[in-house]
């Protein structure tokens, strides 16, 4: 049954009600949560830009084709989108049909209950549509004043190294925004722009005084790629500062999704079977519906053979923080002090106050990792083959490529290089190589941001090496010895 008349969508809402109370009855503290019904078109859109109404640009509409091929071909049929947000907005398809937008409600639930109680959600803004809506004004107002060319080869630019911020700024209190509310009240969502004028002002005055001053710029190495750029790049006009800012800030809200995805998932899938299988008892869905859904929530869970399906790995490990504080061993009471029944408080806790690599390298067991079969494995001529089974090694292998979301970690080490304001980063090596043709390519999207000649230490083949652009050409020298 597609929900296309008012008699199901009433029997969508009333399952949905139910769904919610039930999760209350489950001690879930979701935020308020309102569903849209929408066409897969919209839908496509929503995910596409991350967000309702982000600004326009090309990656957008090729990520818009990406989800329409995989629901064409049949490899995403139940779609939702959440949005993180104080109440919460959720998108259901019309296409599918009462059970599959039941269940997908159901997970929902899941979804807004993290956003909500995570640590690393707690610093976002809970009003990100309006903000992203804004900023999409400001975009199209300066494609119409210095040319939609311009500003999409700039964009290209921030988009380029978007990933490149430090998070932990928040965590530890240092986050600008902060600081400007000392000197900028802040009353509407227009504030920042007011403010735009004098912290280019600020980031001239501390360019100009930095350099030269210290015998070394930055005086530590500085992770947060974009906020250096807007405070430090000597040629940008102000328009090209707020569009950096405009990405920092966005990225900046997807950051936490980033970190959590695999605990976020399988708290939600947890929820939805205990959800759905309430409300089965209740009534609310039938026999028939029940077995549907069953193949449903198998079809979410199931492992994957090349990748780790986010979903299954948290919803077990989850359900194994549970089964393991409810029914400690004897040992685990006497050495640990645990006492039975206690599985609920812990998944409470561990839903807090983890993220990712934390809730791996705590929770992911040899048991676990014996029960899910995980190993590493890499390409060797055509073929894949496993290289490691030893549960510490897989264990610490998943969490490796977790670190930093899966990718390089970059740091300004120094914006003076040379006496000469040329910007030399350098990449944390920890045993994964860059694909050097996409740096050099990167590195022309930060001479773009920077104005002048950058450089990025590296290793490669096992050997330290400079890859440079100085405006015209890459070039690639060795620092070795």
């Amino acid at each position: 049954m597609i929900i296309e008349n008012g008699s199901d969508i009433e029997r969508l809402r009333d399952a949905i009600d139910k769904a919610w109370e039930t999760a209350l009855r489950f001690g879930l503290d979701p935020f308020p949560t309102h569903f849209e019904l929408v066409p897969a078109s919209i839908m496509y859109e929503f995910a596409s830009y991350g967000l309702p109404g982000r600004f326009s640009h090309w990656t957008h509409g090729k990520a818009y084709y990406r989800q329409k091929m995989q629901y064409d071909l049949g490899l995403s049929k139940i779609y939702e989108m959440v949005v993180n947000t104080n109440p919460s907005y959720a998108f259901l398809m019309e296409m599918n049909n009462l059970l599959q937008n039941t269940f997908v409600a159901a997970h929902v639930f899941g979804h807004t209950d993290f956003f909500k109680n995570n640590a690393y959600f707690q610093h976002t803004s809970r009003r990100m549509i309006d903000k992203v809506s804004i900023h999409a004004e400001r975009i199209a107002q300066y494609e119409f004043d210095h040319g939609k060319a311009e500003v999409e080869r700039f964009l290209d630019a921030a988009l380029a190294i978007q990933e490149h911020i430090d998070y932990n700024l928040f965590l530890r209190g240092d986050e600008p925004e902060q600081h400007d509310t000392k000197v900028i009240e802040r009353t509407t969502e227009y504030d920042d722009l007011w403010g735009l004028e004098k912290r280019a002002k600020q980031a001239e005055e501390e360019r100009d005084k930095r350099p030269g001053k210290s015998p070394k710029f930055p005086e530590k190495p500085e992770k947060d790629l974009l906020l250096f750029l807007i405070r430090h790049s000597p040629n940008l006009q102000p328009w090209q500062r707020d569009i950096i800012e405009i990405v920092r800030t966005e990225m900046m809200y997807f950051v936490p999704q980033m970190q959590t995805k695999t605990m976020n998932e399988g708290w939600a899938s947890i929820w939805h079977s205990r959800i759905m299988r309430e409300l089965g008892d209740m009534g609310i869905i039938s026999d028939a519906e029940t077995i549907e859904f069953a193949q449903l929530h198998s079809g979410v869970l199931s492992p994957s053979r090349t990748s780790l399906n986010p979903y299954y790995i948290g919803f077990k490990i989850f359900e194994d923080i549970e089964r393991r504080w409810d029914a400690p061993t004897t040992e685990e009471q006497e050495r640990l002090g645990r006492k039975t029944g206690m599985g609920h408080q812990k998944m409470l806790e561990v839903r807090e106050m983890e993220n990712d690599v934390s809730f791996l390298r705590n929770y992911l067991t040899e048991d676990l990792i014996k029960d899910l079969d995980l190993y590493l494995y890499k390409k060797e001529g055509d073929e894949w083959v496993i290289v490691e089974k030893n549960w510490e090694k897989v264990r610490d292998g998943i969490v490796a490529s977790m670190t930093n979301f899966g990718m390089p970690y970059i740091v300004v080490e120094n914006g003076d290089y040379r006496g000469n304001r040329e910007l030399y980063l350098r990449h944390m090596f920890e045993g994964q190589e860059l694909d050097l043709v996409y740096a050099e390519k990167t590195l022309q999207h930060v001479y773009t941001l920077w104005g002048r000649p950058v450089h990025l230490e590296t290793v490669f083949d096992s050997k330290r090496i400079l890859l440079s652009f100085d405006g015209e050409r890459n070039t690639k020298s060795s620092l070795e010895k």
